[in-house]
């Protein structure tokens, strides 16, 4: 192992927590370098929502032209059976009274317009890719976060804190807390892709549809660029139980031939489902999975963000959304404990990271368990699909808001 280099705060991973992370520290006047283990950060994925109180965040960070011109702000849920009868619909985002938007964008074309924020705020240096972290220890005032170089050799950087942002499979997460857990996977797989449409709905509306086995589909349009051009690039996430498929929290590659029989009945007088999913160039194949909440993310100068610290199920579409409100939390708190010139000092840092915590982990906490029983509750709507729901889907939505808002 090499001498080890000196540093600020450093971000284990260049997802989306972790380079909004980087962006609210610099802007409270800490510096942060972000590690990322990909060799290359590339536009992967497919879309996501940021819900409105994350959008505010990062129209707070100067982004919100960026995001109007990327993303789109998402006008209504509606939901339908697997006839694509309305069963029922609610808006959202402005349309709902919110101050600022709901979007729907592709996850990669939002990291894409994080990354370039990090590299014209921070410089391209705040930013090494090809540097997996594996571990760190902890002494005194500093930590030694230990990464592993694409070559084969090993360096480790002397941080003033650690955040670990590096996802589901977090190491910054194993070694805080090595006796945790496994991942809980379920039976319930989730294929998703992207296909380009001449039209869908009025643009600016997500569908959410059901069958009475508890086949669901979610779809939206993510793209301001393919609307701008007449087209509507559609997001879609086809959800069915596979029971005594093999456990695994890994996505892969998914195959159309094992999508479409759960699906084989579906017919809407508006858009071909089955010819809209054969149109993705590609399908992702994921389990929902999530973890059991921590009684504590980190130690010390060592925190957790996003889905290291609270990995959830993409029910209610608040993954990202949360990441973002962590990371303003952190650096509003780190802020708090700082000087003029930077971090006043460990103990200050380590405090500030626990009142982080404090205020971070009880809400994630709350939105996990929210996403547990939203997830039950449509599942258990499904055999009485036939008739009038729109009573227990509304109750639904508004327990859910309520609990997702209120933590």
């Amino acid at each position: 192992m090499t001498n080890p280099a000196q540093s600020g705060i450093v971000i284990a991973g260049a997802g989306i927590g972790g380079l909004t992370a980087a962006l609210a520290l610099h802007a409270r006047g800490l510096a942060a370098t972000v590690l990322e283990s990909a060799p290359e950060i590339r536009p992967l994925g497919v879309g996501i929502n940021i819900q409105p109180v994350a959008v505010a965040e990062l129209i707070g960070l100067g982004l919100g032209d960026a995001l109007a011109a990327t993303g789109i702000a998402t006008r209504e849920h509606r939901y339908l059976n697997h006839k694509g009868a309305t069963l029922w619909s609610e808006p959202r985002g402005a349309a709902a009274g919110h101050p600022a938007p709901q979007y729907s964008i592709h996850r990669g074309e939002l990291q894409t317009l994080l990354l370039d924020a990090v590299c014209e705020r921070l410089g391209a240096d705040a930013i090494r890719t090809g540097a997996e972290v594996r571990g760190f220890d902890q002494g005194g005032d500093r930590v030694s976060v230990q990464i592993h170089m694409p070559t084969g050799g090993a360096t480790a950087i002397e941080a003033d804190a650690l955040i670990g942002a590096d996802g589901l499979h977090s190491a910054v997460r194993a070694r805080l807390h090595p006796d945790e857990p496994p991942v809980r996977t379920t039976a319930v797989r989730m294929w998703r892709g992207l296909a380009e449409l001449p039209e869908f709905l009025d643009g600016r509306t997500m569908i959410i549809a059901a069958d009475d086995r508890a086949n669901r589909i979610v779809a939206y349009p993510c793209s301001r660029r393919h609307a701008e051009r007449g087209t509507f690039l559609l997001n879609w996430v086809c959800l069915a139980a596979v029971p005594g498929a093999a456990a695994s929290s890994h996505v892969g590659a998914g195959r159309l031939g094992d999508l479409l029989p759960h699906f084989a009945d579906w017919e809407f007088d508006w858009l071909d489902i089955r010819a809209t999913l054969g149109a993705s160039p590609r399908i992702l194949h994921y389990p929902m999975v999530d973890r059991d909440p921590l009684a504590s993310w980190g130690e010390h100068l060592v925190t957790l963000l996003g889905d290291a610290a609270h990995p959830m199920y993409p029910i209610g579409a608040n993954g990202a959304s949360q990441a973002i409100l962590d990371s303003v939390v952190l650096a509003t708190e780190l802020a708090a404990s700082s000087g003029p010139s930077g971090l006043s000092g460990a103990d200050d840092t380590a405090a500030a990271l626990r009142r982080y915590e404090a205020a971070r982990r009880p809400a994630t906490t709350a939105i996990v368990h929210a996403n547990r029983r939203m997830d039950r509750s449509e599942r258990a709507l499904a055999d009485r699909l036939g008739g009038d729901v729109s009573g227990e889907l509304r109750t639904i939505t508004r327990d859910y808001r309520a609990a997702v808002e209120g933590a």
